[in-house]
């Protein structure tokens, strides 16, 4: 048995379908596969590399093929003349077969394309190979790029056979230029081996290489035909791709009966370029289903077809099969043949015949009264025109058979029995399985691994056609074409859908029709696409009793025939049964009911069984499954054991009760007496029903009065009643008739108010239960009911009344006193709060008793004499009153000896007089705080975390932010004063999603002046994203925003559970700095605590207990053999065992002599090694380091001491500037400007853009007209399928570029801006159409990183109008202050005015080399016509006029754009009482030659404190202006060779010549160049608050998150689910470029984009270089740095890592979040829409769109019309209309 056993497995194992499929792994790309049919060999050209592989993908034989010494230029052979020669790969082009010889071809791009001939038993055997043939040998193609193609034939010379090959293939710049050649396999007479033999052929005429571009992808033969099948242009003005199939006699040795005829797939042709084809049989049912679609055209399943693979240059994201018949194909090339031949090329009247490749222009075809011509000459003739092809007009075009999205690359089909099988490779690696039919269905995919490299066109079947050899890049596998046997059970087998399977009924196993040993019988082999099993329909009967046993029918439909050799059974449970076939109806077995002791018992509660059923076949097989059920009709009375009878009768079962024997059995018709009760009889039991009393109070006996009915039987019987609740049964009275009654029961309960009870009747005599449906309500008076109000608010039916005598709530009859007609008087216990502001505003809560029975009672409240108002939607009957306190009473003169007058009870009135007045008081006070400490620091260095708050008016403002993890237990310290005024402080941490769940921690200890808690511990399965915390105290609540919860802390294991008495512990996980700090954190080892010295987030440093411990639980104590102890870490409430640590002994019991050989010699010749290799390392640098050394110690210390001094004085300077900044004191953009510069003045006219200046040249008497058609264009363009058609149209032109595209898009947005909920759509729409070809394409990642696109420009500018309020809101602040402190640091030192570049600066191409001197002066400026204040304003000395009179300081407060531009003011010096017009140039401007350098305030010789006066001038003014004369003008006009500070260096002039050696001698006292790249750090560490601000802001999910962010982050996140290659980088890299590259980028590199500002050169410049560090942040590539690393790569080395997680967790938090529904995303647009739309130049826009159309109205018109949803909506007519009315546009109206 243990034999057959493994013989099975080995069955399984190398079966059909392997454990693993066979592969061969290429070194190298593969080029080309073929199989030899005859031995079933593949053989493998791949670059430089040649394989021969056994079927099983052994490799039996290789030969090296490359590299080889080549160059293009050179002709073979090659020799030490050809310089350029140099090793290259040789790529296989071709590879033939020929069995009858033994010979392979082979093929390379190597020596112009030449081939030789291998032994096809072992290829590394070269049975040919010549280099000197000259071009008779250049067969195919040096270029990577051309294809090529071939097939065996043979040739007819001299009355002998020749084995030849036919080669098509395209055109490369050094290749024959031969189209299809005829090359010959061995020489002959002249011919020499490979020559081209048929040279008299006009379709190897040069005039078409240059012109048609052709890309063969297969050759075939049939018949007496050879037919090539590839793509081309048709000719230099079209370079749309057309698939055409090309067809010649094999034994046509002149090409004359060459024949194109172009093959379209689908009507329009839309898929138009072939990729790959395969011939085969299509099989009955696909022969009938091509008969069907084709006219006039029948198909059988023997014919050949030619199944093509296309893809679409129109919509390259897709490709499509289409399937065209050898004898359509045929038939159409008769009938084109016959019509050049016969009548002069005209098919129906119609030109129809065209000569591809020939410049001759006279007549091509004649006519002939001989209409055979075609078939008379079905190989041509010299004398009949040749080549020919069919135009456009009479291609054969194909539906469709299946289209995908992506390309296809492959193609193979096999035929199972009637059914024709696909299978289609994919350029993503994958291979598709589909069931050609009626309706083609893709069913599966190939068991191979997906590498992402394309399939192979080369998609071989083997030659058993049992299993498919799939080529990718590098790799072959060997998949079966079916893999059925994988399937065990008859339902996962037809799940399939696979036409290879099917379940055979009688062996039990999924498998290939031919497998069934039977599966001709009828029902026995179950096709899988059929998708249906045997299975049992019914049974009769449908269940029994399991006292029974008897023979059941089993109905199976599609029960299989049986011979008479087989065995049938039944099996239900652990019985078996032989069955029975029913004579007259073969789908009915009969089984025998097992007996009815195997039956199993019911289940407790269950009045039946259920039983598996299965029929077997031949003892094993089993064929289908079910399940019987036996019913047990005794066990129907424990469904309800109170009415036992009526239990019994109503079940589905059917069953009878014998009254008189008390018992519920099977029925039984033979029986008919009266004490048995038929099925569904149950008004015929004995029962008693309709008590009268239908209300019990407790503690009182009430008699109580039922019916009886069909108590016949029991005449003379004595009943007893009884339940659960009491203590013994009691007699039943009868009274007259049918009446009864007992005496009542007096019950004790007082766990609810009431309950039903159900009552059991039973006959005292037997104690046998009789049917009851006695059931009543007990209820208790005084459960919940403590006072009067309560008692009196109880329903009128339970006689409730407050009883004196007892002071409860009674039964009114167990009162012995009378009912009193009023209530008490309320009675006040406690109020919440008993303390509370001057101001009042709060509710106050008073608790008592009998404060009335309805809201309406109360009619009065004070609280310390000050009136409270009822909140009668918080009234609790009698027990609690809640109401608003009003201001305290004013405080009365202090002379009046008066009470305080804000202290005093709580009064009460109520309706009849009553009132009840508190013994507590309440109190007016409000709290005053003191001090908050400390006021600032880290909360890690912290030995408590403080919770900063003031409280004021009722308001707590919290500042800090505080972590804290999920088990609680951090300790939080408050500090203030006049806390004692606070009855209750508590902590609670809300979730939104739940409503009644909260996580309260009570303060820990209260007084006046400090309040402790500790961080509540939330439940660790909540979202950290919903939680909200709040700090309560009394009644005042208020939500802390920057309370933040994270999971609790992850250990790992320890890396070393070995510790010493001196050992470090080092622990690792995630999350720890966010649960707590090292003063915080607890660690023990054993019963020893440790001391924590470091926590970081993923890192915790412990130190080993100084003594070693001992262990901390009893158990371990005893186990000592191991000594195991606990590492144990506890933060706040969280404890966690990391893990067991073991102690080694110390090394002082270690003897001596074993440790001085072992650590002290390896330590000594470890040094003495580490000597000798750092001096060899270090003598070669020693000296340059030297030179430097005290250059770079200096230079270091001088920048870590400038830093912290810019640093402070950036600091103070700005303080002015940002303290009071606001939203009105920042320059803001006004939405219209804002949009207009985000969307238009990047484009080509910048701020002359039409869009910008909203002026359109329109004529007076046509602007009615056109506003009337552009409003009928924007409704058109609020068509979904005219803005998409428009849209695809638009892109599919090629000379819509990129700009184009952009500018398209941005009028797009303002046009549609009414309707930003539409713009959304079809965003989405037109995003989900690119990221299916970007994932088809297999390049996902490269989505939204240009704006390349239409639709992409649109989801930046959907991101520019949905952030703009983030951006006023939060993120414009410290944009801002960043902007402003790095144009402050520029602007700090000198500029140089001509070359843009700064002394400081964080670029460093614009960093200023040379050392300036310079000087800080402070001016006195006065704005001529504003008064007579002046400004001060700080300037250098070495600035020039313009920059002194372009400084912010003059212009503070107003915007830019409101600000004179420079050539409208003057500036004039008043050093007395004359004034001097100051400018840049004029005639005391200092010369150097040619060079003029401009003049600077220290040229004027201007001192500080001086006065300046800045005016207007009326007209633009140059500096000449002011001078006296033409002479003085034209003499500074003369050369315009200016400088300010550093002098260019590419011209030197004659004085600087003759000064090069002083300049020398200047250049030997400079610095080392790079040290002025230190200004760099000092400039960066100068600004990094600032830079950080920002960063912390735009990337801070914890806060505010614009609602379009989370939206967008979903969208693709759902998007990601929805492709199975789409990763988290990938993801990733979309929402960075959706967001973060595509605009904050944008945003930070222009600030002008949303502040009314001025970016200079050189603070763009530094812009730059942030934007740049921002873009880094958000990539997850690692920046590989080296000392060749350009400087701001260096610059912000160490901060990207922090940038990269700031990028992290805010894409990770935003995922967190709650998501934005589309309802709520539509409502906000709605609202922007709303806001702004009339702002914009949305006619303008219209009016700029409408451009798009016209230019391209034609192309737009044809696409309309192709587009049924656009006919149906007359799109054409409408715009037809537009145009009309816009430009007169002659249409077809």
């Amino acid at each position: 048995m243990l034999f057959l056993a493994l013989l099975t497995l080995l069955g399984v194992c190398f079966g059909p379908s392997h454990c693993k499929n066979q592969e061969f792994l290429s070194n190298t790309l593969i080029n080309n596969v073929v199989s030899d049919p005859a031995t079933g060999r593949l053989y493998v050209g791949a670059v430089n590399t040649l394989h021969q592989l056994s079927s099983d993908l052994k490799e039996e034989s290789r030969a090296e093929t490359g590299p080889r010494r080549d160059n293009r230029q050179c002709t073979p052979p090659i020799t030490d003349a050809c310089e350029e020669a140099a090793d290259t790969d040789n790529h296989n082009k071709l590879l033939l077969v020929h069995g009858a010889k033994n010979v392979l071809v082979v093929c390379g791009s190597v020596f112009r394309g030449m081939c030789s001939l291998r032994n096809l038993s072992s290829v590394e055997q070269l049975l040919y190979f010549c280099d000197t043939k000259g071009e008779k040998s250049y067969v195919t193609s040096a270029e990577e790029g051309v294809s090529v193609v071939g097939v065996m034939s043979y040739f007819i010379k001299d009355g002998q056979n020749f084995s030849v090959f036919l080669v098509g293939k395209g055109y490369g710049s050094h290749d024959s230029t031969k189209l299809i050649s005829t090359r010959i396999l061995e020489g002959y007479g002249d011919w020499v081996v490979f020559d081209s033999i048929v040279e008299a052929s006009a379709v190897q005429a040069n005039p078409f290489v240059l012109r048609y571009l052709h890309d063969f992808r297969f050759a075939f033969k049939d018949g007496i035909f050879v037919y090539f099948l590839f793509s081309r242009t048709l000719g230099v003005q079209d370079t749309k791709n057309f698939t055409f199939i090309s067809r010649m006699c094999e034994e046509d040795q002149n090409y004359f009966s060459y024949t194109e005829l172009q093959l379209n797939c689908s009507t329009g042709n839309k898929y138009n370029k072939v990729q790959a084809a395969y011939v085969a049989e299509p099989g009955k049912v696909l022969a009938e289903s091509m008969t069907k679609s084709r006219e006039n055209e029948t198909v059988h399943a023997n014919d050949r077809v030619l199944f093509v693979i296309f893809t679409s240059d129109e919509n390259p994201s897709t490709s499509a099969m289409c399937m065209y018949p050898l004898t359509a194909i045929n038939r159409r090339l008769v009938q084109i043949i016959g019509a050049c031949y016969s009548d002069n090329g005209l098919i129906d009247g119609k030109s129809a015949v065209y000569s591809p490749y020939s410049s001759k222009s006279e007549e091509l075809c004649s006519n002939s009264n001989n209409q055979n011509m075609a078939t008379m000459y079905s190989c041509g003739a010299e004398f009949l025109p040749s080549p020919l092809a069919s135009k456009a007009e009479f291609a054969l075009t194909s539906k469709p058979s299946f289209t995908r999205k992506g390309h296809m690359t492959a193609v193979a089909v096999a035929r199972e029995m009637d059914h024709a099988v696909a299978f289609v490779g994919t350029s993503s690696g994958e291979v598709l399985k589909v069931h050609l039919s009626d309706h083609p269905e893709f069913y599966g995919r190939a068991p191979v691994d997906v590498t992402g490299d394309k399939v192979n066109k080369n998609l071989l079947l083997d030659t058993s056609l049992q299993h498919l050899y799939i080529t990718t890049d590098k790799k072959i596998t060997k998949v079966p074409v079916q893999a059925c046997h994988l399937k065990t059970d008859c339902h996962s087998c037809v799940s399939m859908k696979d036409p290879y399977c099917g379940w055979c009924v009688l062996e039990g196993k999924c498998s290939r029709k031919k497998e069934c040993r039977r599966s001709a019988e009828v029902n026995t082999w179950l096709w899988s696409p059929e998708q249906q099993c045997v299975q049992i329909q019914a049974f009769v009967p449908p269940n029994l009793s399991c006292r029974k046993t008897q023979q059941v029918d089993i109905s199976v439909p599609r029960l299989p025939t049986l011979r008479s050799s087989d065995t049938l059974r039944c099996v239900f449970g652990s019985h078996v049964s032989d069955a029975v076939i029913r004579m007259d109806d073969p789908t009915q077995v009969t089984c025998s009911l097992p007996n009815p002791g195997e039956i199993p018992p019911p289940l407790e509660q269950q009045d039946y069984v259920s039983v598996p059923v299965k029929i077997l076949v031949n003892e094993e097989i089993q064929v289908t499954s079910g399940e019987y059920h036996f019913y047990n009709c005794a066990a129907t009375v424990r469904k309800n054991p109170n009415t036992p009878c009526i239990s019994c009768v109503t079940s589905e079962w059917g069953c009878q009760w014998n009254a008189q024997d008390h018992s519920c059995s099977d029925r039984d018709d033979s029986v008919h007496r009266d004490h048995i009760i038929k099925p569904q009889q149950p008004d015929r039991c004995p029962q008693f029903e309709f008590p009268e009393q239908q209300l019990i109070p407790v503690g009182f006996q009430i008699p109580i009065s039922f019916q009886g009915r069909n108590l016949n039987i029991y005449s003379g019987h004595t009943f007893t009643i009884g339940t659960e609740l009491m203590e013994t049964d009691v007699e039943v009275t009868q009274k007259d008739g049918s009446a009864f009654s007992f005496p009542g029961y007096q019950f004790l309960y007082d766990k609810e108010q009431e309950v039903n009870v159900s009552f059991h009747v039973k006959d005292r005599d037997t104690d046998r239960k009789i049917d009851s449906t006695l059931t009543m309500v007990l209820y208790n008076c005084s459960v919940n009911r403590g006072d009067c109000s309560l008692c009196r608010s109880s329903d009128v039916k339970y006689q409730c009344v407050w009883c004196s005598s007892f002071s409860s709530c009674v039964y009114k009859k167990l009162c012995p006193s009378p009912e009193d007609t009023q209530c008490p008087d309320p009675e006040i216990t406690d109020i919440i709060p008993r303390f509370g502001p001057l101001n009042g505003r709060i509710s106050i809560t008073i608790k008592g008793s009998n404060m009335g029975i309805t809201k309406k009672d109360v009619k009065q409240i004070t609280v310390a004499g000050v009136d409270c108002v009822h909140q009668e939607d918080k009234y609790s009957v009698s027990t609690s009153v809640v109401c608003e306190i009003g201001p305290a009473r004013a405080v009365p003169p202090f002379d009046l000896p008066v009470d305080p007058p804000n202290t005093g009870p709580v009064v009460i009135k109520l309706e009849g007089g009553r009132e009840g007045t508190s013994k507590v008081v309440f109190t007016y006070r409000d709290p005053k705080p003191e001090s908050v400490e400390p006021l600032r620091g880290p909360a890690l260095k912290q030995k408590k975390n403080l919770l900063k708050f003031t409280l004021k008016k009722g308001r707590f403002f919290f500042f800090n932010l505080l972590c804290f993890v999920f088990s609680g237990g951090r300790t939080i310290m408050v500090q203030g004063s006049g806390f004692d005024l606070i009855q209750r402080a508590s902590i609670k941490v809300l979730p939104l999603s739940d409503e009644f769940s909260e996580f309260v921690q009570e303060s820990l200890s209260k007084n006046d002046t400090m309040l402790q808690f500790y961080s509540p511990p939330v439940n660790s399965t909540m979202d950290t994203q919903s939680l909200r915390t709040v700090v309560q105290l009394d009644n005042v609540m208020e939500e802390l925003k920057n309370f933040d919860y994270h999971p609790d802390p992850v250990f790992n294991k320890l890396a070393n559970n070995k510790i010493t008495e001196t050992s470090v512990i080092i622990v690792t996980g995630r999350g720890f700095s966010k649960a707590t700090t090292a003063k915080e954190a607890k660690a023990f080892v054993g019963d020893a605590s440790c001391t924590v010295n470091i926590l970081q987030d993923d890192k915790l440093i412990l130190d080993a207990p100084s003594s070693k411990p001992s262990a901390r639980s009893k158990r371990q104590r005893r186990d000592t053999n191991n000594n195991p102890l606990d590492l144990v870490v506890k933060f706040g409430h969280g404890e966690w065992l990391v893990d067991s640590v073991y102690y080694e002994p110390k090394f002082s019991d270690i003897p001596l002599h074993i440790i001085i050989p072992a650590v002290v010699v390896p330590m000594l010749l470890f040094i003495a090694l580490s000597i000798y290799c750092y001096r060899r390392k270090s003598q070669q640098a020693e000296r340059e380091y030297e030179k430097v050394k005290h250059q770079l110690e200096n230079l270091e210390e001088s920048v870590r001491d400038r830093c912290k001094k810019e640093f402070t004085d950036l600091m103070i300077e700005m303080e002015d500037a940002t303290n009071d900044l606001s939203e009105a004191r920042i320059p803001f953009l006004d939405y219209q400007t804002y949009t207009d510069r985000n969307f238009f003045l990047p484009s080509k006219d910048g701020t002359n853009d039409t869009m910008i200046t909203g002026k359109v040249e329109i004529p007076e008497g046509r602007k009615a007209i056109v506003a009337q058609a552009l409003n009928q264009f924007s409704n058109l363009l609020n068509s979904k399928t005219f803005l998409i058609n428009f849209i695809h149209t638009l892109e599919s032109r090629p000379d819509f570029n990129n700009r184009s595209r952009g500018y398209f898009a941005s009028l797009l947005t303002v046009a549609l801006h009414g309707k930003l909920e539409y713009y959304t759509d079809i965003m989405r729409t037109l995003l989900l159409e690119l990221m299916d070809e970007h994932v088809q394409s297999k390049n996902p990642k490269l989505m939204l990183r240009r704006s390349e696109t239409v639709v992409e420009r649109m989801l930046c500018n959907w991101m520019s109008i949905c952030l703009y309020q983030f951006l006023k809101d939060t993120a414009g602040e410290p944009l801002y202050k960043l902007f402003k402190a790095l144009k402050h640091q520029v602007e700090k030192g000198p500029v140089d005015a001509k070359l843009k570049k700064a002394k400081y600066t964080l670029n460093d191409t614009g960093l200023l080399g040379d050392d300036v001197e310079y000087t800080v002066l402070t001016l006195q400026v006065l704005v001529h016509g504003e008064g007579q204040d002046v400004t001060p304003v700080k300037v250098l000395n070495c600035d020039t006029i313009t920059q002194v009179s372009l400084t912010d300081d003059v212009y503070r407060n107003l915007p830019y754009s409101q600000r004179p531009k420079v050539e409208t003011v003057a500036l004039e010096w008043r050093p007395g009482s004359t004034g001097q017009i100051l400018s840049d140039l004029d005639l005391t401007s200092q010369k150097e030659g040619r060079w003029k350098r401009l003049n600077t305030l220290a040229h004027y010789n201007v001192r500080d404190n001086a006065t300046l006066v800045l005016s207007r001038v009326l007209h633009t003014q140059s500096f000449h202006q002011h001078q006296d004369s033409h002479e003085e003008r034209s003499a500074l006009l003369e050369d315009d060779n200016t400088f300010h500070m550093v002098r260019p260096t590419d011209e030197m002039d004659e004085v600087s010549k003759s000064k090069r050696g002083s300049m020398k001698d200047k250049a030997m006292t400079k610095a080392i160049t790079e040290i002025y790249l230190t200004r760099l750090l000092a400039v960066k560490g100068t600004l990094q608050q600032f830079v950080d601000d920002f960063f912390r802001c735009v990337l801070c999910s914890s806060s505010v998150v614009p609602p379009a962010v989370k939206y967008f982050f979903d969208f693709l996140d759902e998007q990601a689910l929805r492709h199975d290659n789409v990763d988290e980088e990938t993801l990733h890299i979309w929402k960075t470029n959706s967001l973060l590259m595509r605009f904050w980028v944008n945003i930070l590199r222009n600030p002008h984009f949303i502040f009314d500002i001025h970016a200079t050169e050189v603070v763009d410049a530094s812009l730059h270089v942030l934007s740049q560090t921002f873009m880094d942040a958000c990539t997850k590539t690692e920046h590989k740095l080296s000392r060749e690393s350009p400087s701001n790569k260096l610059l912000y080395a160490k901060e990207i890592s922090t940038y990269k997680k700031m990028v992290d967790d805010y894409l990770s938090g935003i995922r967190q979040m709650v998501s934005v529904s589309d309802q709520d995303m539509n409502t906000h647009l709605a609202e922007v829409s709303r806001q702004h739309t009339e702002k914009l130049n949305t006619q303008v826009a219209l009016h700029q769109l409408y451009q798009y159309a016209s230019k391209y109205y034609d192309v737009i018109i044809q696409s309309l019309d192709e587009d049924p949803a656009a006919q149906n909506k007359q799109l054409t007519l409408r715009l037809q209309q537009i145009a009309a009315a816009l430009e007169n546009k002659v249409t077809d109206l």
